[in-house]
This record gives C-alpha cells, sequence and structure tokens, in this order.
C-alpha cells in the first residue's frame, strides 16, 4: 500500500510567497531574491511530505501566480500581444500574462481569469488562436523536478493534462474549436515527457479535472486518443491520471480504457464510485487505484472508521499492493497548519479537535496506511483520539440552536418575493433616487493602505483604544466620500475600511462562525483569504453594517450604498460544516443577512448591495443537479433581499463566471441592479444578457481592477459603446469589474477620473441626440 497527495499548498505557511510577489512587483526585491523565496517554499513542502512518510510526493504543484499560467508557459501558448517580453525576462513576461502591464515600451491587457471549477481558486484562462502554435518554452517542470532530486527526492511530477488544457482555454476567434489543437498540442507534451524520462521518471500525474464534467464522445475520444498516444510512445512510463471535486460518471468507459498506471478516485464528493469501478466488466485488476479519502478542499478531520472500510473493500477486491491512499484533490484549498493556531490564537479548542490541516492530512494519510496494515497496533491512540473528536462533535453545544432550526422550518414563500414587480419598483426608484443616466458607482471598497491595516490590528491587539480606532475610520470614510463627491460619483460607497474580508468580517458577526489566525488559502496570484469556519447554527444578534453606512450617508446628500455579502457567497467562501445539507445552512445564513438588510432600510439607506460572485461557482460540475441547486441558491438570495419596500434599491455583484448556461436563475434573482465583471474579456460576458433580453439594469464593468493598469477615457468609452449598442440606455450603469480594496489609491483615483469622465461623455452624447 502506498500514500500520495495530489498538490500542496505553494504560498508558505506565513504567506511568504505573497509577500516576495508584492514586493517584487513592487520593485522593492530582485528577481533572485524572489526566486529563493520559491525555493525555499518547495524544499519545505517536500521535505514535510518526506518525513511524513509520505511515498510519492508531487512536483511542479508550485506556482508563482498560477498553475493553468504556468502550463501556458511551458507549451507557448503565449498571446501575441506579449511578443515584445517574450524573448526577454521570462519571469517578467509570466506575470505580465496574469496582471497586464503598461509602461513607456509596453501597454497589455492581462489575460481573462476565472474560478477553478467550483472552487473560489481563480486560473489565468488560455488564449487559442485558428493556427495556434505551441512550443516547449519554459523547462519549469524539469528543473523543479531536478530540484527535488537534489535532496534525494524521487517525485511525481504534475501536469494538466492535454485535453482539460484545452477545454479550460478560449477560443479568440471564430471558425474553429480548441481541441482541433490537439495534435499540435501533444508533440510539446511528448517533448516535456521525453525530458523527465531521460531523468527516470517514474510515474507523471496527469491532472484531467474535465473528467468530472458532462463530456461529448468528441471530447471522450480526445482523451483516448491523448493517453494512447502517450502510452504509445512512453510504454515504459506510469501514467498516474488524477480526477477531482466529482465522479466520473458517464466517462467512466472510456476512462477505464486508457492505457494507465493509476487512477485517482475523488471518494469525498463521489463515495459510491469506487463499488461502480470494482464492479465494472472494463476494470483492469491490476490498474492502481489511488482513494482520495482525505478531503482536500475542508477543514474536518477524516473519519478514520468510515475510510478503512473504503480501503478494506478495495484491498479485498484488488490486492494492498494496488492500493493508494490519497487526498481527495490538492491540498492547494486548505489552510497550512493547524499546529500554527496556539492557545494565543482565537480558536476555541473545542472547535479546533475537529479539525485538520494540510500539514494534519499528511498525518491523517499515514495514519490511515498504518491502520490499514500490519501496524495497526502503532496507531491505536491516534484513532481512539479521531473516535473520540466525532462523538464529541455529535453532541457539542456550541453547534445546534433550537431557535434558528424553527425559523428556517417557518420558512414559507412570502419570504422570498419582493412586494411589486420589477417594472413598477423601478418606476419608484427613479422617483425616489433621482439618478442620471448612466449612474456611476463603484463595487464597495476601497484601497485599504497599510495605515488602515495597521489600525486594525492595532485595534484587535488592545494597542488602540475602540474609540481612537472609530476616530480613524471615520476620518477615512469622510475622506472617501468628499472623494466620490468631487469627481462626479453619483451612487456612493462608504469604503469599507473597517472589514477584513467580505466573507470573515461578516462571520465574525455571526454566531456559528470560528476563525482560525493563519488558515490562509490562495484565492488568485498573490491574493489569498481565511475562510470563516462554520460549524454550527448561524444567526445574527446585533447589527453588522449599519454603523459605518449610516455615519457615511450622514455626510452627504447623494445615496451610499449599503455593502453586504450574500448568503451563498458566505456558504461557498466558508469551510463548511458538513454535518447538515448545504441548502439548510444557507438558509440560516440568508435570514441573518435578510435583518441586516431590513436594519439598513431603516436606518436611510436606499440602495443596498447583496454580493453574490459565488452562485455560479457553488454549481455542480453536472448539469443533472443545477436545478436543486439553483432553486435553493437563487430563493436563498431572494430570502435575504425581499423584507423591504419597493423604493429600497436591491443591487447584487457577481464576478469570473460565465453566465450563459445559468442566465434564468440570475434573472429570477430579481435584484434591481446586476453589476458584472466584463472587462477583460471585452463585454463578451455581456452576450448572455443580451440573448435572453435581462430585464432589469446592469452595470458591466469598464476597467479590470485586478491588473495595476489604469485603462484611458477612450478604452471606458469603447467598452461603454459595446453596452449602449445592445442595451437599453436606461438600465447601463457604470462601473469598475469588482472592488478596489487591493489597488492603491493614485491608480484608483486617475481610474475612477476616467469612468467618470467616459460616463458624463456618453451622457451628453444622449442629451445632444435628444
Amino acid at each position: 500500500m502506498k500514500t500520495t497527495i495530489l498538490g500542496y499548498p505553494r504560498i508558505g505557511s506565513q504567506r511568504e510567497l505573497k509577500k516576495a510577489n508584492e514586493a517584487y512587483w513592487a520593485g522593492k526585491i530582485s528577481q533572485k531574491e524572489l526566486l529563493k523565496v520559491g525555493s525555499h517554499i518547495r524544499k519545505e513542502n517536500w521535505l514535510l511530505q518526506k518525513n511524513t512518510g509520505i511515498d510519492y510526493m508531487p512536483s511542479n504543484d508550485f506556482s508563482f501566480y498560477d498553475q493553468v499560467l504556468d502550463t501556458c508557459l511551458s507549451v507557448g501558448c503565449i498571446p501575441k500581444r506579449y511578443n515584445k517580453l517574450k524573448h526577454e525576462n521570462q519571469l517578467d513576461l509570466y506575470f505580465a500574462m496574469a496582471r497586464g502591464i503598461q509602461n513607456e515600451d509596453i501597454d497589455c491587457t492581462a489575460m481573462e481569469m476565472t474560478k477553478w471549477f467550483d472552487t473560489n481558486y481563480h486560473y489565468i484562462v488560455p488564449e487559442f488562436e485558428r493556427e495556434q502554435n505551441f512550443e516547449f518554452f519554459s523547462s519549469k517542470i524539469i528543473d523543479e523536478y531536478k530540484e527535488a532530486l537534489e535532496l534525494g527526492i524521487k517525485t511525481k511530477p504534475v501536469l494538466i493534462g492535454p485535453v482539460t488544457f484545452l477545454l479550460l482555454g478560449k477560443e479568440k476567434e471564430a471558425g474553429f474549436h480548441k481541441l482541433s489543437l490537439l495534435d499540435k498540442l501533444l508533440p510539446v507534451y511528448f517533448e516535456i515527457i521525453s525530458r523527465l524520462t531521460s531523468l527516470d521518471v517514474e510515474y507523471i500525474q496527469f491532472d484531467e479535472p474535465c473528467l468530472a464534467l458532462d463530456l461529448n464522445e468528441q471530447e471522450r475520444l480526445a482523451i483516448k486518443s491523448s493517453y494512447e498516444k502517450i502510452n504509445t510512445k512512453f510504454p515504459n512510463l506510469k501514467i498516474f491520471l488524477a480526477n477531482y471535486f466529482d465522479c466520473y460518471g458517464d466517462n467512466l468507459d472510456t476512462v477505464l480504457q486508457l492505457p494507465i498506471n493509476t487512477l485517482h478516485l475523488d471518494l469525498v464528493r463521489c463515495q459510491l464510485q469506487l463499488n461502480d469501478i470494482l464492479e465494472s466488466k472494463n476494470f483492469n485488476l491490476t490498474t492502481k487505484l489511488s482513494l482520495g479519502l482525505v478531503d482536500g478542499r475542508n477543514i474536518w478531520k477524516n473519519n478514520f472508521d468510515d475510510s478503512l472500510q473504503t480501503i478494506e473493500l478495495a484491498v479485498s477486491k484488488i490486492g494492498e499492493e494496488n492500493v493508494w491512499i490519497s487526498t481527495s484533490c490538492s491540498l492547494l484549498h486548505c489552510p497550512y497548519d493547524l499546529d500554527l493556531e496556539t492557545n494565543e490564537t482565537n480558536l476555541d479548542p473545542e472547535i479546533k479537535q475537529w479539525l485538520a490541516f494540510s500539514k494534519q492530512k499528511l498525518q491523517e494519510i499515514r495514519t490511515l496506511k498504518g491502520l490499514a496494515s500490519s501496524n495497526y497496533n502503532e496507531f491505536q491512540n491516534e484513532f481512539k483520539e479521531n473516535k473520540q473528536a466525532h462523538a464529541n462533535r455529535k453532541t457539542s453545544l456550541l453547534i445546534h440552536s433550537t431557535h434558528v432550526k424553527s425559523r428556517v422550518l417557518a420558512l414559507n414563500d412570502s419570504y422570498s418575493q419582493r412586494k411589486s414587480t420589477f417594472k413598477n419598483r423601478q418606476t419608484k426608484q427613479k422617483s425616489a433616487l433621482n439618478l442620471p443616466l448612466f449612474p456611476t458607482t463603484t463595487i464597495g471598497s476601497f484601497p485599504q493602505t497599510k495605515e488602515v491595516r495597521s489600525w486594525r490590528s492595532k485595534f484587535k491587539k488592545g494597542i488602540l483604544s475602540p474609540s481612537k480606532y472609530d476616530s480613524l475610520i471615520a476620518k477615512e470614510t469622510k475622506e472617501s466620500i468628499r472623494f466620490q463627491e468631487e469627481i462626479g460619483i453619483d451612487v456612493l460607497v462608504h469604503g469599507e475600511f473597517e472589514r477584513n474580508d467580505m466573507v470573515e468580517y461578516f462571520g465574525e458577526r455571526l454566531n456559528g462562525f470560528a476563525f482560525s489566525s493563519f488558515g490562509w488559502v490562495q484565492s488568485y496570484g498573490s491574493r489569498c483569504v481565511k475562510p470563516p469556519i462554520l460549524f454550527g447554527d448561524v444567526s445574527r444578534e446585533s447589527a453588522m453594517t449599519v454603523k459605518w453606512s449610516a455615519y457615511a450617508q450622514s455626510l452627504t446628500d447623494l445615496p451610499v450604498k449599503g455593502m453586504l455579502t450574500g448568503p451563498v457567497t458566505i456558504l461557498q467562501w466558508s469551510f463548511v460544516r458538513n454535518d447538515q445539507p448545504r441548502q439548510i445552512t444557507c438558509n440560516q445564513i440568508a435570514l441573518a443577512i435578510r435583518d441586516e438588510v431590513v436594519d439598513l432600510e431603516n436606518n436611510g439607506i436606499k440602495i443596498i448591495q447583496i454580493d453574490e460572485p459565488a452562485i455560479r461557482e457553488g454549481l455542480p460540475l453536472r448539469k443533472e443537479a443545477w436545478k436543486t441547486y439553483l432553486d435553493w441558491a437563487v430563493k436563498a438570495f431572494r430570502i435575504s433581499a425581499s423584507g423591504v419596500k419597493d423604493e429600497t434599491q436591491i443591487h447584487t455583484h457577481m464576478c469570473y463566471s460565465e453566465f450563459n448556461d445559468i442566465i434564468n436563475s440570475i434573472a429570477a434573482m430579481d435584484a434591481d441592479v446586476i453589476t458584472i465583471e466584463t472587462s477583460r474579456s471585452e463585454m463578451e460576458l455581456l452576450e448572455a444578457f443580451v440573448n435572453f433580453k435581462y430585464p432589469n439594469e446592469i452595470g458591466p464593468g469598464v476597467y479590470d481592477i485586478h491588473s495595476p493598469r489604469v485603462p484611458s477615457v477612450q478604452e471606458i468609452e469603447h467598452l461603454l459603446l459595446k453596452a449602449k449598442n445592445v442595451l437599453p440606455k436606461e438600465h447601463i450603469w457604470v462601473n469598475p469589474d469588482c472592488g478596489l480594496k487591493t489597488r492603491n489609491w493614485p491608480e484608483t483615483k486617475t481610474a475612477l477620473e476616467n469612468m467618470v469622465k467616459a460616463a458624463k461623455q456618453q451622457r451628453e452624447l444622449v442629451l445632444e441626440i435628444v
């Protein structure tokens, strides 16, 4: 029996990579210093896995920004707009593709970014042309394999499979299908494999998570063809084929006929697939099975009793020598180390006993192997502790609230219905708000400077008194209101200077949530989040946002938006309890947000934004499960939004999502205004709303806040004209793609000034025509 994992976190236990990347981008450290940080993280990860007893450790799971972008460079899939950089510094080219670049010599937009399947991780979207060529360009996967060898560690290099790579990308011109590029791409994969096999590599892990999707026959044939060709060219290579996030489903028969050595199963997301495989007439009993039993996406302890039953079943059918024990997916989605949560942190010891972060999950794999083998007696203490933790969780008084459960049971259709139709609400809102054509606004947050972050840190540590902290936040809020008034923004925001993260902030104010101090995970690039631990029934004891929203509104006659995070997003971006259906937990959150919405309205806030960027992310990977999810997700949003008068305008925001296939459900949310990310795609994402004839108002983002580039007035006007050509002018809002928290003030001010100028010019053009 062997042990493995599919990947390990790469940001560093203290977010060393985030800090180094940002220092490099700011010109504060050299490239050599940045590379040294990356090397240190890789070595620490490998040595930890080796010392824990993991048999097959991954390499090339590290990335300075994103693993799909790494693959783009590996196979030379580099958009032509970066040609000036292609033969210069490869790392700077890499970051330019991820973030865009703007200097005296070159001005290039970033590549698109979207969600990695149904996670909150964002990947860079490959771009393909009809005459696309590929070439071996970056030796990263080879270099990191050699680096591990120098430590005496023979790794299992990880490579995104060729079909998944193509399916993740986007055709940038009409007239071809991206899979038609497979024959051009495979020779580069052969080159990579050849270089690795010359170094005596034993296994290569090919990640093909597209196998969790509803593939058509053409796509299945592409999978079959790819691995048959790889096997023909490299008959001695042991292929470890990894799918995760769901079952193989209808793709199983194709997969079982592939010439592979080891097949990985995500048994957290799909427990029943092991039986399907073992009972299939197409399953080769000599194929090794990697059992993904330890949850790579959540932080709850593995249930050893349940996992051992699964291992015993597999061993009884194919023998111990053909069974591997693994994580369900890469541990990229989990925090580093629970041991960092010492007595000085805020994590309740009772809750901590139920948890396992990445380092602890390595130990769980090792323990499961021991318990399933002749070393059973050595691991009896760990087994007893595991049983006790699970028993304690079932009976803990921290988890259950009779009041919350009763309130959810009392929900009926009236909770999810606004008083009037959108058309009637729109008339009342136009009268109440008196906004111009193309009203301008932002998505909510303004830059959080080092000073702002230091105030919050000092306040939490007790260094700043509550009154001093409030006075500093009030000053920053007032300055942001005056800035917005000065440049002519129509609907203001208070700036969210008191908030750490859009989910963490609310979790800290709701019952049922706990927080780690070091539970960081990567969202994209250098952006790290610390998801709340949603362990129990959720309720709100008092107002969470009214104080600062009401204060900001008192400073101006212009409307100030109340800013909230929606129930589905709070659910999706938390580590959610796994002891009850997610739908029930989501309804508990929805009721808490509803209470906050009503309080904001009662305190004079006329526009309330309930952000739901994770609606699309939560969509099951297989279409057969979509309706069930969308029904309860949309209903949860409507529960949160429907307690207000017609005159109160409800906004929502979504970013980095494909909307075509769920546009009916987005319309069913019935938000008065939706703002979406569209600038990186040059308004392509707007097509879904246009084709559907989306009835409500919409703010297609006119500049990309994830890039340091400052868009010109002409660029923004160009995008606004695209929107004007397809949407009723009375329905168009003008706003950035997303919140501005991660940007700096100089670029933010210039970009927003340009945005307002562009909106005013379009407004004047309409008035001239009239």
